[in-house]
């Protein structure tokens, strides 16, 4: 589970309570069907019309999906686990990978290729284009939420036209001049919280997500072709470094 995802939205919409409590106000008083509707189901017919029906599913439950449950490996802990899985070649063979666990689903497929007896080529082709494809689908995701982000707010000034325009024409009757100007305010509101605590944020996330399984994926296919290859723990070990930090080198090669 991620818990910045959490933490993140979660003490976004926090902040705002608090501040509606420190001003004396009732929550009650910032709910609004009209411009939770207007806003929220605006925003998401309007991002739908950019995608198919089934491309929209997935980038958005993908994308909710990998925000919320964070699976990433580290470089360091892959390069240690590549380099236990080149040891049991060397010392068994390629169907000593049979027994061996492996956690990661991308590195796992990668293994069961080599214990398999797939050409080098065969295998190459294969994890680039399911790292090529698994991004692309980021990627998808990521677009969703950012054009979501960005109709929040264009829906929000549409709620905000609706309510004025019902205020005007009230205008004869004081009591519905205070719910239309409501409604006005209101639906810039939730534009507001919609798009800068919710759409944008999971975009942004995504956007990291994919840089780093991109990374990660790669730093896979370079290790299990390195495994293809018959070449020894060590060198693997040392070919991997490069995708460390500077700093991180050090400090994996002071504990190794």
């Amino acid at each position: 589970m991620d818990f910045a995802t959490f933490l993140g939205i979660g003490g976004g919409f926090g902040v705002l309570v608090f501040a509606i409590m420190l001003e004396g106000s009732s929550l009650t008083q910032f709910v609004n069907l009209l411009a939770v509707n207007v806003v929220v189901g605006g925003a998401l017919t309007t991002t739908l019309a950019r995608f198919t029906l089934g491309g929209f599913m997935t980038a958005f439950t993908m994308g909710l999906k990998t925000v919320t449950f964070n699976h990433h490996t580290s470089a360091r802990d892959m390069i240690e686990k590549i380099a236990e899985l080149a040891d049991v070649v060397r010392k068994q063979g390629p169907l000593g990978l049979e027994s061996v666990e492996i956690h990661d689903p991308f590195l796992a497929k990668g293994m069961r290729m080599i214990a398999d007896g797939f050409e080098l080529n065969v295998i190459r082709e294969t994890l680039e284009r399911e790292r090529d494809l698994h991004i692309e689908r980021l990627e998808d995701a990521n677009k969703l939420f950012n054009f979501m982000g960005n109709a929040a707010p264009g829906m929000g000034m549409v709620g905000t036209i609706i309510g004025l325009v019902s205020m005007f024409s009230h205008m004869d009757d004081p009591k519905k001049i205070g719910p239309g100007m409501a409604v006005a305010l209101l639906t810039t509101l939730w534009g507001a919280i919609i798009a800068n605590v919710v759409a944008l944020p999971i975009a942004d996330k995504l956007q990291i997500k994919a840089l780093e399984e991109g990374i990660n994926h790669t730093l896979v296919i370079d290790g299990v072709l390195m495994i293809r290859e018959n070449k020894s723990p060590a060198i693997i070990r040392d070919m991997l470094l490069s995708y460390l930090p500077q700093k991180h080198r050090a400090a994996y090669e002071e504990a190794a």
